[in-house]
């Protein structure tokens, strides 16, 4: 019996990739397959950043395709492509910027700062070029979380050099400013300072640009929804019924402006006692749940109340570096997939492909 590429498709059809639940070759992931007499090889490149799976993924399709009559040996190859993808009508996308993830919430203390530093260093970890950007022009806390100190430079003396840490390129009206000044600054200046913060950083190949807004649904957040291309949307809340209820004012806001709402995060979900493990939920629980329900949006996952992540963050090594094989880091590696695989599901941005069109005098 001759093997045929057709099998190999066939079999690839009932294989369901573990972060999206569906098959390799309606998705398209599956190319380059090649039979040659008993040995298969075949490519998978997946839409979103999995460089911790990708082993996983590769023993998994391999063992489904070495059970199939007639092959000998398989040879898989699993890379990650990430491309941009749609976002509002009238906006455009940033040069040298892929995608544009807004990590919000309704009200502050709720660890929304935290979460987006996090969310980016995973999902860097999991193999993506990543940014932040700190649009919190008031209270700017991600050149302290990242550990950053200095000024960023200008080659041109009018763009800016993005700064680095922990393997990703951040900007923040921090870096610009004194520690201890305040932004005394009505809404319009703060509006056209983030504006130029976003568009005169000169970003180098990103696949996700995480920014870290403001806590509320003001200026800033109008501004991102009308002028700034986002891809999608995380809502950061606590289990507590106050928080919960300005976190869904934010998730409505990013409704009413037609930005995809990428999923819920819900902070200090659970408090672990360091000294005897006791486990409380300090802020209620099941709160981000029915949130969900409510608006058939995806919780992402359930982060603990952890002195760990608190102290990590203010030392300037959050989490996912600090400990990369910790049980938190796992978590937020986990949301950073799910963000990645519903942005992956969204429609691809095709407006780089049209052609300029050029009329001439003939």
């Amino acid at each position: 019996m001759t093997l045929s590429e057709s099998q190999i498709q066939a079999t690839l059809k009932d294989i369901l990739d573990p972060n999206t639940g569906l098959d390799f070759i309606s998705t398209r992931c599956a190319k380059n397959i090649k039979v040659d007499g008993a040995a298969v090889s075949l490519d998978i490149e997946l839409g979103y950043p999995a460089k911790s799976q990708f082993e996983s993924i590769r023993m998994l399709i391999v063992d489904k395709l070495k059970v199939v009559p007639g092959v000998s040996t398989v040879s898989v190859n699993v890379t990650s492509k990430i491309v941009a993808h749609t976002v509002q009508r009238g906006t455009k996308l940033v040069q040298g910027v892929k995608n544009i993830i807004a990590v919000a919430s309704g009200k502050g203390g709720v660890g929304k700062s935290t979460t987006a530093v996090n969310l980016a260093l995973a999902l860097a970890a999991e193999g993506a070029a990543v940014g932040i950007l700190d649009a919190d022009i008031y209270g700017p806390s991600q050149p302290l979380m990242l550990g950053i100190s200095g000024r960023p430079e200008s080659s041109d003396g009018q763009s800016l050099e993005p700064m680095k840490a922990h393997g990703i390129q951040a900007m923040s009206i921090g870096f610009l400013i004194d520690p201890e000044q305040p932004m005394v600054w009505r809404g319009p200046m703060v509006t056209q300072a983030l504006s130029q913060l976003l568009t005169e950083t000169r970003w180098k190949d990103v696949d996700y640009l995480v920014i870290d807004l403001p806590p509320g649904t003001g200026d800033i957040q109008l501004t991102l929804a009308q002028q700034v291309p986002v891809t999608g949307a995380v809502i950061v809340t606590t289990p507590q019924d106050i928080a919960l209820l300005d976190a869904r004012k934010g998730l409505k806001m990013f409704e009413k402006v037609s930005i995809p709402i990428l999923g819920i995060v819900e902070n200090m979900s659970l408090h672990i006692c360091s000294q005897c493990g006791h486990e409380e939920h300090i802020f209620g629980t099941g709160g981000a749940n029915r949130m969900g329900e409510d608006y058939k949006v995806e919780v992402l996952g359930h982060l603990p109340l952890d002195i760990n992540i608190r102290q990590q963050v203010d030392s300037g090594c959050p989490t996912v570096v600090a400990d990369p094989q910790g049980r938190v880091t796992e978590i937020y590696k986990d949301i950073a997939r799910k963000v990645a695989v519903k942005i992956a599901q969204q429609a691809k941005d095709h407006s780089a492909k049209f052609p300029n069109i050029v009329i001439q005098n003939t």
